[in-house]
This record gives C-alpha cells, sequence and structure tokens, in this order.
C-alpha cells in the first residue's frame, strides 16, 4: 500500500475511535493482571500507552548498538471483548561510527476476549495484526515487507486455591505467543561499515519470528482485608504489583534472544506506571543491562465522556465480577 493511501487510510480511522467505550482494565475476579511492558496483557479494553521507553545495547549487523525506544499503542472497544489496536515506536540507535533513528513499523490489527472465568480468575485473549510493510525506517532496520501477526495472551491468578495453600493467592502468571510471518522476501537496512566510517545500504532478509514470553505478578491486595475469599466488592485497584518478565525472541534458523525484566507497577482507577530493569539471559539478549518505564491510561475512566461505551455494541458477553 503506497504511503499516502495508508496515511489518509489512518486520518479517516481515527475520528471513529474518539467516541465512546466500555469497561477498562485486566480484571477477572478479585484479580488484576497487570499491563505488562515486554508483551502484551490478556486484557480487552479503552488504553492508551504513551510513552514506553526503553534503553538497551545489544548485538546486530555484526556490531554492537545502544538503542533507546519510545513505543506507543492504543486500543479502542468495539464490542465489549473485541478491540481494534495501533501500535508504533520511534528509536535512536547508536552505532560505533554514529546514530541512526526512525520510525520502526506500525501494527494494526484486532483483539478478541476469547475466555473469562472470574472465580478462578483466568483470562485468555487471541489477537491478529497486520504489520504494515514499508511503513517504517531502512535507517533502524525496519523497511520490512508485510507481516501477519497471529498471537495468543492468558492470565491466570491463584486467588482460588484452598486455605492450606493461601500464601500462594497473591500470585498470578500472564503470557503471550505470537508468531509472526512476513509476506515477502524482504527490505533494506543500514550497517555500519568500520572500515570506511559510513553506513552501507544492504538487504535485510525476512525472517519468521516468534515473540513469547511470561511473567509472574504478586498482588498486594491479598494482604489487606479488601480479599476475603469471595466475589470482589469493587475493583482491585490501587494497589502495587512486584513482577518478573521473561521475554524471547526466536527467530527460525537463529540464537533465540532471552532476558530477565525484573520490576514493579502501581495501579490507580486511571492509570498504571511500571518500571523494570532489563537484565539479558544471553549474549543475543543484550550486551548490558538495561531499563525499561511505562505509562498506561485506562481510557474509559480517564476521560468518561469520551469513551464511555464501546462503538459498535455495549451489550456485554459476560461481566468482570459474576461468580
Amino acid at each position: 500500500m503506497p504511503t499516502m493511501s495508508l496515511r489518509r487510510g489512518v486520518l479517516l480511522i481515527l475520528p471513529l475511535l474518539w467516541t465512546q467505550a466500555a469497561e477498562a482494565h485486566g480484571i477477572a475476579g478479585n484479580r488484576y493482571f497487570a499491563g505488562t511492558m515486554t508483551f502484551d496483557d490478556p486484557a480487552v479494553a479503552d488504553e492508551l500507552i504513551l510513552p514506553n521507553f526503553s534503553y538497551l545495547g545489544y548485538p546486530t549487523q555484526g556490531s554492537a548498538i545502544v538503542e533507546n525506544r519510545i513505543n506507543g499503542a492504543f486500543a479502542r472497544l468495539l464490542t465489549p471483548t473485541l478491540a481494534f489496536t495501533i501500535d508504533s515506536s520511534w528509536a535512536h540507535q547508536g552505532w560505533p561510527i554514529g546514530s541512526t533513528s526512525g520510525f520502526d513499523k506500525t501494527n494494526i490489527g484486532l483483539k478478541y476476549e476469547a475466555y473469562r472465568d472470574n472465580r478462578h480468575e483466568a483470562l485468555i485473549s487471541v489477537g491478529l495484526a497486520w504489520g504494515v510493510g514499508h511503513s517504517g525506517a531502512a535507517a533502524i532496520g525496519a523497511d520490512a515487507p508485510d507481516t501477519i501477526q497471529p498471537g495468543i495472551f492468558f492470565g491466570k491468578g491463584f486467588g482460588d486455591l484452598p486455605d492450606s495453600l493461601s500464601w500462594l493467592r497473591p500470585f498470578a502468571i500472564t503470557g503471550a505467543l505470537v508468531d509472526e510471518v512476513p509476506i515477502g522476501t524482504g527490505g533494506i537496512a543500514l550497517a555500519p561499515n568500520l572500515v570506511t566510517r559510513r553506513f552501507d545500504t544492504v538487504i535485510s532478509p525476512a525472517v519468521e519470528t516468534l515473540h513469547w514470553g511470561f511473567s509472574i505478578q504478586y498482588s498486594t491486595l491479598y494482604l489487606t482485608k479488601r480479599f476475603d475469599g469471595g466475589p470482589p466488592k469493587d475493583e482491585p485497584l490501587n494497589q502495587l504489583v512486584p513482577l518478573v518478565e521473561f521475554r524471547f525472541e526466536s527467530p527460525r534458523g537463529q540464537a533465540t534472544a532471552a532476558s530477565a525484566n525484573p520490576g514493579f507497577a502501581y495501579v490507580a482507577v486511571t492509570w498504571q506506571v511500571a518500571a523494570e530493569a532489563i537484565i539479558p539471559l544471553n549474549r543475543a539478549g543484550g550486551s548490558g543491562p538495561g531499563f525499561r518505564a511505562q505509562l498506561l491510561l485506562f481510557l474509559d475512566d480517564l476521560v468518561p465522556s469520551l469513551f464511555g461505551k464501546p462503538l459498535i455494541s455495549d451489550h456485554p458477553a459476560r461481566t468482570q465480577i459474576a461468580w
């Protein structure tokens, strides 16, 4: 699709998104699943992530790079269980011979809440996204072909455990599995030439990549008198959630990049703020420790006059607190 046609399409879509919506938050029963930063969480909601900042050094293109990246993502409910999603990012890359910068590829998709069990604090969503080919800058290696990205996202809390295992109730796990399949042969990128001290234009091959990860979260709500083992009396907000995320990137035929990301999230009524350290688990995962931080806005609570119900239907297929 030509760049100008794509921009016209986005401009036509955005006014439709800026209307009214419904309930947000990744909540199942008494459990709030914190919005993770290295993969998508199982929530289907009206949300805005801006910014998601990260800093990390890692090897690529036969050299070393230090990257500062700012991600942004927007989700808009079409029905109570179906959302339209769009995300992209801007990156600045520091090389031994200079720097490059530009926007990454834009991804547009749909995400559907496929399963919910409030009593057992379980949530599963599925998604399908289109990575818009040539919507990113060749300077940062984002001039890739179109991609199709099917994915599954899940969360399970342990608040339903019996009294004999009550010490495990604050814990939860979330995870995601997304397969990025290229539709095309590849694009172009800039690679440093250490001999000429200049950047050369090279072919960037298209490689199918499996993006996967999981998190272990600890809900401090379960340490208070708000939790009595029964149906929730209100939303489990205003709490601190310590967590650790494990992220893996597995390009076909290449080494998997792995990292552990310990940190915390604090969730309020209209927003969540989170921060993590990035600890590479292998050489492909990074050349040293990094850092990331994120601000997540719950648009239905932040701007209720504009986000009051989904675009197409506000008839709920299920409720968040039904026991």
